[in-house]
């Protein structure tokens, strides 16, 4: 099955030492998606976009950590702070968005 990009701007937060990030990478590319690819690890995401693309995933920030008994603003506050928290990869399309794993996952927001 090919994905269409229907004029959509595919971003993939990666992290090329992950093998869950490197599958969805090459899932995407499999079908024929070339994504932006930010290694929001050197390049973290600001807090507003953190909570733009929580609100696509339909996420709170404690759903993407291990330690969920923190405040919305103080995990987000971290995750901009410590990027290696933020689950990974997360592939955002338009105005949705989907944690890779499994890799398959990305599929949902076509």
């Amino acid at each position: 099955m090919m994905l269409e990009n229907k004029g959509l701007r595919w971003t993939i937060y990666h992290n090329p030492r992950c093998s869950k990030s490197r599958q969805t990478l090459a899932l995407l590319e499999e079908h024929g998606i070339t994504p932006r690819i930010v290694e929001y690890l050197k390049t973290p995401p600001t807090a507003a976009e953190l909570k733009t693309i929580l609100k696509k995933l339909g996420l709170k920030p404690r759903d993407i950590l291990k330690d969920r008994d923190v405040d919305d603003d103080i995990l987000i506050t971290l995750m901009v702070a410590n990027p290696i928290l933020i689950e990974r990869p997360i592939v955002v399309r338009g105005n949705k968005a989907a944690i890779g794993r499994p890799p398959e996952t990305v599929l949902e927001i076509l």
